[in-house]
């Protein structure tokens, strides 16, 4: 991506207009999570959810997506039990007073994607706001490494280091293939954008051609804990989720992490946008 080499990061200077594309579409995908979260009350389903979060951003000109939107509550947030794909899927699983729950939702809009997780609770959950505080380390530990150009698989075990020092279990082993991140990249837009199984069929082939091209050439756009993943960051845009789980309680972030060719360590890789919700959570904690 040409746009990627030559971008600066966001403290350091302007985006590139491709940046700034994939900046406002996961900036809308924030705002939906957070509209979202602001109506929901005891007795709502997930699958409720997940639709509120397709009608509003449809009614923003979303008409493609790299996935469906998904909504967990309670033990779900922790991926308890989950042994096949179709339990990602929303449920009729009912919110009740202080159950944690996460929001996912991977928009396409004018041809920029981006893949979000917004973790929240009704009403007070102490474990939840301890879960969600320390997934500040997270973000700083993951920047840090990619910075050093360390292998992706090495920078997935100490992601895992850091959870078992904090007393968490890692629950986005769970994703298939255990991805921690997976690339994102410009889709085509089409008149007519089908879905299968929950995502958008352009999407799929983008990252299908990605995988291809990366096997040829040593990379994979899945950042797992594998072999296929044992080798430095691929300059590109990665959707990264590092998610915790403790005694049936989840909560995560997920985000754009740019990743370029630069020489300078500030500009080899940064955080698309450090507006986003877990990070003012976490810059007001600091001012209390």
């Amino acid at each position: 991506m040409a746009s990627v080499t030559s971008a600066t990061s966001a403290g350091a200077g302007e985006l590139t207009a491709g940046l700034r594309g994939f900046r406002e579409v996961q900036r809308l995908a924030y705002d939906c999570a957070e509209a979202v979260a602001a109506q929901l009350k005891p007795g709502m389903t997930e699958r409720a959810a997940a639709r509120m979060q397709r009608e509003w951003l449809r009614e923003r000109g979303v008409r493609d997506w790299f996935h469906l939107p998904f909504a967990w509550f309670g033990d779900r947030t922790a991926f308890v039990n989950f042994r096949i794909p179709l339990q990602f899927f929303p449920t009729n699983r009912e919110l009740e007073p202080g159950m944690a729950f996460i929001l996912d939702m991977a928009p396409v809009h004018n041809g920029f994607t981006a893949d979000i997780g917004y973790s929240g609770c009704l009403g007070l959950n102490p474990v939840h706001d301890r879960l969600l505080a320390d997934l500040e380390a997270h973000r700083e530990l993951i920047l840090r490494e990619v910075r050093e150009r360390r292998p992706l698989r090495e920078i997935y075990e100490d992601v895992d280091r850091l959870m078992v020092r904090q007393g968490y279990a890692n629950r986005h082993r769970a994703y298939p293939f255990g991805v921690i991140a997976h690339k994102i990249d410009r889709v085509r837009q089409r008149r007519w954008s089908p879905t299968l199984f929950g995502f958008g069929t352009q999407s799929l082939k983008g990252l299908a051609s990605d995988a291809l091209h990366g096997h040829r050439d040593g990379w994979s756009p899945l950042w797992s804990p594998y072999t296929f993943s044992d080798h430095p960051p691929q300059p590109g845009l990665w959707a990264v989720e590092p998610h915790l789980g403790f005694r049936g309680t989840g909560a995560k972030f997920e985000e754009i992490l740019v990743v370029t060719d630069s020489k300078d360590p500030q500009e080899s890789a940064f955080w698309l946008d450090d507006d986003l919700p877990h990070v003012r959570r976490w810059q007001e904690e600091k001012a209390a």
